[in-house]
């Protein structure tokens, strides 16, 4: 048997009402202009990590892929500092490929594996459409396992493929397309209830005895079948999720996984359905673990921490969907290579150094101590996880940013260690002397094709 041992889960801090563009009630979570798959992905899963064991695999989900061709989840195993042994792969091309991993990461804890299973998505909408205005940005990550660790036991799956047009985006495409609805449901619906009943099968268990039934389709007619054809009741079947972040792509269905898990109970029996080009069931049990490994933050405490003043024009800019005049200085130069190898631990996982001679922290870590001289005497210290404070700060206008002005802090952190950076997810009149602010990997800027990852702070959320 197998099961989840860990999970977390990640929730972008802008919010874009959704009366701001007419459609209606309601908030969709947006990436910011410095956030994408990979480092949505990165920040759920440094809480799904923390007092865990470390993975033997990492698996990416997502259909919005930073590189189109490069191995993004070599990024993310980098930015958790995973070891060099760690196999990485990654699942595209739909969004069932989020519940598709999560089956793949308990297929490979049967073997003894520790697999770390990671599904986000910037979702892209044509303006106008039900796809801007019913999606969302998000990511969600498990970590799977023995069955003895884990949180919730696999009891039964199945799954079905049907070749279909439903829901598709060609290469070159920035908006995917998706073919009459009633069609895609009158296709998909019987093969899901077919998945549905073999999975029920499997594990022995009745509709009747679910606590909670949660079901993802790009199609909202598939959604909707399935508590009437099952009779579900309405505390079996909700997704509060959809008018506080919208579909998050590959992450829909692990983000509403986890806010399930947030408050389930041990012997709670949990169905899991992704219908897109196809079908995945899981049939999951909680178990006795569940309160030891829940994650420092809840979906919940996603959803509090936000700012939902957004406004359109900005989310489009962001998107790059409507052009814009960039600022009059000049375009970042391409990262290069060889630097970006040789500072991999600092630039990637935030690793500094401290002197063993003199307890100086060096950020990054160097090997000649800044304080004593000592040479060669250089513990590394990550510092990923540093809480810091703004020690200074300064708005600056002319540098060049989706988001002016950019604002710049020195930060002294509680371990020790004073660093100058860039700071995120903060308006500037909220920025102060003595601000808390915590660390999260983000993406600078793309200089010719090549995205520039590094480290930001950001006000503790």
């Amino acid at each position: 048997m197998s099961g989840i041992i860990r999970y977390g889960s990640y929730i972008p801090y802008f919010r874009l009402k959704k009366s701001a563009f007419g459609a209606g009630r309601g908030e969709r979570a947006v990436a910011s202009y410095d956030e994408d798959s990979v480092s949505m992905a990165v920040e759920a899963a440094r809480d799904a990590l923390r007092g865990a064991c470390i993975p033997d695999s990492l698996i990416f989900a997502t259909t919005s892929p930073p590189y189109a061709e490069k191995l993004n989840s070599a990024t993310i195993a980098a930015a958790l500092d995973l070891p060099g042994e760690t196999r990485s792969l990654e699942l595209g091309a739909c969004s069932r490929m989020g519940l598709s991993g999560l089956i793949l990461g308990l297929d490979l804890a049967r073997s003894g594996e520790a697999t770390l299973v990671c599904a986000a998505d910037v979702v892209i909408g044509a303006p106008g459409g039900a796809r801007e205005s019913g999606s969302g940005d998000a990511a969600a990550v498990f970590l799977t396992g023995k069955n003895e660790d884990s949180i919730a036991v696999l009891k039964g799956r199945a799954s079905a493929t049907t070749e279909l047009i439903d829901v598709w985006r060609l290469p070159g495409d920035q908006f995917a397309r998706q073919w009459e609805e009633r069609f895609g449901a009158d296709v998909l619906s019987p093969v899901m209830m077919d998945a549905i009943t073999r999975a029920l099968k499997q594990a022995g268990v009745q509709a009747s005895e679910l606590n909670r039934v949660i079901v993802d389709s790009a199609n909202p007619r598939v959604t909707a079948a399935v508590p009437r054809a099952m009779k579900l009741t309405p505390e079996q079947y909700s997704n509060p999720l959809q008018n506080t972040v919208g579909r998050s792509g590959t992450a829909n269905i692990g983000l509403q996984l986890a806010f399930t898990l947030d408050s389930a109970r041990p012997g709670d029996l949990l169905l899991l359905i992704s219908a897109v080009d196809g079908c995945d069931v899981l049939v999951l049990e909680v178990t006795e673990n569940i309160h030891a490994g829940r994650p420092q933050r809840t979906v919940e405490q996603w959803l509090a921490s936000k700012s939902a003043d957004l406004d359109y024009h900005s989310y489009l800019k962001w998107r790059g969907i409507m052009p814009f005049e960039p600022p009059r200085r000049p375009e970042p130069e391409r990262p290069a290579a060889p630097a970006s190898v040789r500072s991999g631990r600092w630039k990637m996982a935030f690793v500094g150094g401290r002197c063993q001679v003199c307890d100086k922290v060096n950020l990054p870590a160097q090997r000649v101590c800044v304080k004593c001289g000592a040479i060669d005497k250089m513990r590394e210290e990550p510092y990923a996880d540093a809480l810091g404070r703004v020690a200074t700060y300064t708005l600056d206008h002319l540098a060049y940013s989706l988001q002016p002005p950019v604002v710049a802090a020195v930060v002294d952190y509680e371990q020790g260690g004073r660093l100058s950076c860039e700071l995120t997810d903060v308006k500037p009149t909220d920025v102060g002397i003595g601000t808390e602010l915590e660390m999260t990997f983000r993406r600078l800027y793309t200089g010719q094709g090549i995205h520039n990852y590094f480290w930001k702070a950001r006000p503790k959320r």
